[in-house]
């Protein structure tokens, strides 16, 4: 382990470029499969490992999908285009809101929020989060949802359990939507589906099971977050990528994914991570991240609390094997 320190996650971008590409290789090789496909977002980790592929495979064996919805910040299909374009790879857009609306996904998620606010209506737009400064105060990771009618009236409410599973059991099928349509392009092409989850998300389950989660290779998974911005500036992502704040683009109202999920800037988190992982004494992280005792108590406390609780996402499934 290395001396944790401020630059303890300051990586050799070609080195680690090499590795992973290295990687990417020889993964195809071992499944013998002919190339990739990988679901390009809009996002700097789909866009990272685009980048990462075509440096392992070549543009030629590499294929792009961009699936959007009618739910989707507009700006994801202009950032995924731009950057498909910028790697020169043959890419296909299919829009997935037929699909879902075959599933019955909106209709379904919207009757979970009426039960909260019976006025709500798809002209509103509407967003699930979690109590942020988790670093400043304790709170229990208890969703909140907010609504917006467009005129500047916003109300939001605490979730309970029922409405809370019910909004995420329709909203992942967005993710395991875009995962069919990924596998169908693989199994066609003899190719393989690259997935996109950094570090900061695999370790704290901050993906959905059987939906980004289900792929045949993660490139990523090892590199923390403030990591997979050293690669993407290091191999020329798309600016206007790199500069998005991160989000999971699934609900109308826009939400980050510190918002969403993690509570804390990216930068702070990272190196929070990086030392609960690697048993750091609270003292030295303390030291180096000039915080308080009880502010690393409590975001430790908060890691231990998401990995344990999303333990089954990052497993196979349990067998008399």
């Amino acid at each position: 382990m290395r001396e944790f320190s401020k630059d303890v996650l300051k990586i050799d971008c070609e080195a680690e470029i090499d590795r992973i590409s290295e990687f990417i290789s020889e993964q195809l090789q071992s499944m013998r499969r002919d190339g990739a496909v990988i679901g390009i977002s809009g996002g700097v980790d789909s866009a990272l490992a685009s980048e990462l592929l075509i440096r392992a495979l070549g543009q030629e064996k590499v294929f792009g999908l961009i699936l959007p919805e009618k739910e989707s910040n507009i700006v994801s299909k202009v950032f995924a285009t731009k950057q498909a374009q910028k790697l020169g790879i043959e890419t296909e857009t299919v829009d997935i809101t037929p699909a879902l609306d075959g599933l019955d996904t909106y209709n379904k998620r919207d009757g979970f929020v009426k039960e909260v606010f019976p006025e709500y209506d798809p002209s509103y737009r509407m967003k699930i989060t979690l109590p942020p400064d988790l670093l400043d105060r304790d709170a229990f990771n208890v969703f909140t949802l907010t609504i917006d009618d467009g005129k500047g009236n916003q109300k939001t409410a605490r979730l309970n359990k029922e409405v809370l599973n019910g909004i995420v059991a329709a909203s992942n099928t967005k993710q395991r939507t875009r995962m069919v349509y990924l596998y169908y392009y693989a199994e066609k092409m003899n190719y393989i589906v690259c997935g996109t989850t950094n570090r900061s998300e695999s370790v704290q389950g901050f993906f959905v099971k059987y939906g980004d989660g289900g792929v045949d290779i993660e490139p990523l998974a090892h590199l923390y977050k403030i990591q997979v911005y050293q690669l993407s500036e290091h191999l020329g992502v798309v600016k206007e990528i790199i500069n998005r704040p991160p989000s999971p683009d699934t609900y109308t109202y826009e939400v980050s994914d510190e918002e969403f999920f993690f509570r804390m800037p990216f930068d702070t988190l990272d190196h929070l991570l990086y030392a609960w992982e690697n048993n750091v004494p609270v003292e030295n992280v303390c030291s180096v991240m000039d915080l308080k005792e009880e502010q690393v108590i409590r975001a430790f406390r908060d890691f231990n609390s998401k990995a344990k609780t999303t333990e089954y996402s990052r497993n196979m499934p349990p067998s008399l094997c």
